[in-house]
């Protein structure tokens, strides 16, 4: 397939990893890239000089695109772009922040600039910054969320009609069939999360992907929303949180019960009661580890099948 993102990025497959912080390190993100699509490094996880190592292994195991998400809120984010622009990385994906404040810096480096949004308004202020091009991401996404909790559904065609730029389809995207539904909304890309966290090459705790392919319907939810909305999987820190938030805890009431290194406890550590474990409601969908490649192999296959199958209709 050729189009708009495919053409932007120099990628085969319109298959984009999500940049998740402590799962999407390098090895993730090389694997992706060689399977065709493109791989992601998620800085928002990682110390400056971590990150650089990161790339500079990426770029040693991958002659093919790849790219980094760097939310903008991250406190070490010039060091982050100057390493950004100091080891040539081509494509950044930013999130969580004014994309105004950067955008025009890794414009004047040559670099392509996507940013996450997940409303029209921040959609068109991305637009009006110079982005090239946008992920517009439902709330059935794991991780941080919009406040206005507008699905995939909803929000993927009204991006695609408010924005000229392409747009990039996110959250409770794992299959081909899922990918063809966002296509016909007006996507011209998917950004795919939850699937490639459990892949073999990813970063997270076993115990954590062993976790997400037992999930089951109703697994996960949003917590935390007098902070920043982030979807969970359910466990004792999530209850507890679901407490609080139902006895009208204050926002510094949650900041302290989230304490620090709390998703890396979970995610990268594997405590599973006490950790925040980050996931989409897709998890209910996903019952396997499996390599990357095979992963974005098996999207795109049944993406065709199923395209196939509607044509014939």
């Amino acid at each position: 397939m050729q189009n708009r993102i495919t053409e932007l990025f120099g990628i085969e497959y319109p298959i984009i990893q999500a940049g998740m912080i402590w799962c999407s390190g390098w090895k993730l993100a090389a694997a992706v890239s060689n399977a065709g699509g493109l791989g992601i490094i998620g800085a928002g996880s990682m110390y400056p000089e971590v990150f650089r190592t990161h790339v500079q292994r990426c770029k040693a195991n991958t002659s093919k695109p790849f790219a980094v998400n760097v939310p903008l809120l991250y406190p070490d984010v010039k060091e982050i772009f100057d390493i950004i622009v100091e080891e040539g990385v081509r494509i950044v994906f930013t999130s969580a922040g004014n994309p105004a404040t950067w955008t025009p810096f890794l414009k004047e480096h040559g670099i392509t600039v996507v940013h996450v949004i997940a409303n029209t308004k921040f959609a068109l202020k991305a637009q009006a910054a110079g982005v090239d091009a946008i992920v517009a991401e439902g709330f059935e996404a794991g991780g941080h969320n919009g406040r206005e909790e507008t699905t995939t559904l909803c929000l993927v065609p009204m991006i695609a009609e408010a924005v000229s730029i392409p747009v990039i389809a996110a959250g409770g995207i794992a299959s081909g069939k899922a990918m063809l539904a966002a296509f016909a909304l007006g996507a011209e890309a998917v950004q795919v999360g939850s699937a490639f966290a459990v892949a073999a090459e990813s970063s997270a705790h076993p115990n954590f992907k062993q976790q997400i392919t037992q999930a089951a319907e109703g697994d996960t939810a949003l917590r935390m929303k007098k902070l920043v909305p982030v979807r969970l999987l359910k466990n004792a820190f999530s209850d507890a949180v679901a407490t609080a938030e139902a006895e009208g805890a204050t926002p510094e009431e949650l900041l302290t019960l989230l304490g620090r290194a709390r998703a890396k406890a979970g995610m990268f550590e594997g405590d599973l009661e006490a950790g925040e474990l980050e996931i989409g409601q897709v998890a209910a969908m996903i019952n396997e580890i499996k390599p990357a490649a095979e992963i974005l192999q098996n999207i795109w296959s049944e993406f065709t099948t199923a395209k196939t199958q509607l044509m014939n209709l």
